[in-house]
């Protein structure tokens, strides 16, 4: 019982242990690929910021996976990241398309200027909702 609320309140105790062995082996990679794989883990926690646990671990997995074959093949840094390791980073990111925080917040702004659009031409705005409102209401 003790396990269960403990778990609402933290998540599952199997994905941080989880994270905590892809961390450990990105932390055992010789350089420069661990240096790498800890500033590309650094820079998708905060450019992704998954909100989903699953996805979160999942993604760390397979970045302690590429960074592994990576030295073990001895394959130069650069030939993984290309010119732009930001886009490399963020391409790598976006591959895991779980529920980010911001995904409702873009709705909202897709539904704002809809609605704002919609006012200033006097017309319904395309989802329906009526220009009046903050588009969460269906028009009748």
């Amino acid at each position: 019982m003790a396990a269960h609320w403990f778990e609402t309140l933290t998540g599952p105790l199997s994905q941080k242990k989880q994270y905590r062995q892809d961390k450990a082996r990105i932390d055992a990679l010789p350089d420069p690929y661990g240096a790498a794989a800890k500033a590309m883990h650094r820079y998708i926690t905060y450019f992704a910021a998954v909100t989903d646990g699953d996805t979160l671990v999942t993604m760390l997995g397979d970045l302690a996976d590429l960074w592994e074959r990576a030295a073990v093949d001895d394959t130069p840094v650069r030939d993984i990241v290309g010119d732009d390791p930001v886009e490399f980073a963020e391409t790598f990111a976006q591959a895991y398309a779980g529920k980010q925080w911001i995904d409702k917040e873009r709705a909202r702004l897709v539904s704002a200027i809809d609605t704002a659009t919609s006012a200033a031409t006097g017309s319904a705005s395309p989802d329906g909702t009526d220009p009046g409102t903050t588009g969460d209401k269906p028009r009748s």
